[in-house]
């Protein structure tokens, strides 16, 4: 195992912690049970997960061509795995981060035990800056485990149940606002979805697609159209994978085709999930999120999003206060290895936008469902 490798001085805690914590962190594992689990190829996988002192994930960039589980000994492992987008989706990074900061802990030496977790924590927040959940749930982890210096056994221990129960409560809370928002689709509705919101982009269930899975689940006869969502294709790419494997039925559309079928009135009901949620209801999802929910509000279409409670950032009182990630301009121009554009031209590759409350009809979340200028207010209580 790579913590045995390892020269310093902390191999020893590191070995104690493979020898004694880690078979004691997967039983816990084992002993929650929060609805049906993703199902892949008739598998149960959770998007990223902890097991055999390794932080584990399915590798999104490779799907649906190919179906990949990815391990990580390191937070700087795991932190270049949420940079490069192997783990996606706002509660999912904040779980890998979770677990990345969880990883630190254990390899941290006890002479620098808490300036080593506070460089790994800005290195894992860093990463990806506009999704909260992942400041939210690296900061769980590390704030558990001060508490327990400069006992550092029972603090390495701690990292790592902080992180399981983080992730834990994110699968717990996706299914239960799934369960919620199930009420609102209809039979026969034909729903409109942005990016992956799905298992994939959560610890499991997802987010928008939790709502749309529960009332496939209750026998509703709906329809999902997919936005292709470039440039990274993880409408066309992964809520279609995920749609194909719970035998929902769908069809991917052009980004630039949302228009053309609310115009024909065959969209009821648009929903997304987010990356953040401020204090006012504004949200900030994946670039195009805003122009659907305009296109909705234009056609007197609802235009719900769905979040667990670890997407709503207290401190963030409006939308111009959210940092947007920037990306390179590569994912624009070049599909793999084939380019798709002017060689000559520059692109810009913002890759969330912010859609003002005033767009949407609701928001849904584990508490409830609730109007979007109330919801940080009403998910405290």
């Amino acid at each position: 195992m790579p913590f045995r490798q390892e020269k310093s001085g902390f191999a020893r805690v590191a070995n104690f912690y493979i020898d004694t914590i880690a078979p004691f962190i997967e039983i816990a594992i084992s002993h929650y049970n929060y609805g049906e689990t993703m199902q892949i190829n008739g598998q149960e996988y959770r998007s990223v997960w902890f097991e055999h002192a390794r932080v584990k994930m399915i590798d999104q960039n490779k799907l649906p061509f190919a179906f990949e589980i990815r391990e990580y000994s390191s937070y700087l492992e795991v932190a270049a795995a949420i940079r490069d987008m192997t783990v996606r989706g706002a509660p999912a990074i904040g779980a890998a981060g979770a677990y990345g900061l969880a990883m630190a802990a254990q390899s941290a030496p006890e002479e620098k035990f808490r300036a080593y977790l506070r460089s790994a924590r800005d290195e894992l927040i860093s990463a990806r800056p506009t999704a909260v959940d992942l400041s939210i749930g690296v900061n769980s982890v590390y704030e558990s485990t001060l508490k327990f210096i400069p006992d550092l056994v029972h603090a390495r221990q701690v990292a790592l149940l902080a992180a399981n129960e983080f992730a834990n409560r994110s699968a717990a809370e996706c299914l239960e606002l799934g369960n919620r928002g199930a009420e609102l689709i209809k039979e026969g509705y034909r729903i409109l979805t942005h990016c992956n919101a799905g298992a994939l982009a959560t610890v499991d269930h997802g987010t928008a697609l939790a709502v749309i899975r529960q009332a496939h689940k209750q026998g509703k006869n709906i329809f999902v159209y997919v936005d292709e969502t470039r440039p990274r294709l993880q409408g066309a790419r992964l809520t279609a994978f995920e749609l194909e494997q719970e035998g929902i039925p769908h069809a991917i559309i052009a980004d630039s085709a949302a228009g053309f079928y609310f115009w024909k009135n065959e969209i009821d009901l648009v929903i997304t999930g987010t990356d953040r949620i401020c204090l006012n209801g504004d949200i900030a999802n994946k670039i195009g999120t805003y122009e659907k929910a305009v296109m909705a509000k234009v056609h007197d279409v609802p235009f719900y999003v769905a979040a667990p409670l670890s997407t709503f950032d207290f401190g963030c009182a409006k939308g111009e206060d959210i940092p947007i990630e920037i990306r390179d301009e590569a994912e624009i121009k070049y599909i793999g290895e084939s380019c798709i554009a002017n060689p000559g031209s520059i692109a810009l590759n913002p890759s969330f936008d912010i859609t003002p409350a005033s767009y949407i009809t609701k928001i849904i979340t584990p508490k409830g469902i609730f109007e979007p200028s109330e919801a940080a207010q009403k998910v405290q209580q």
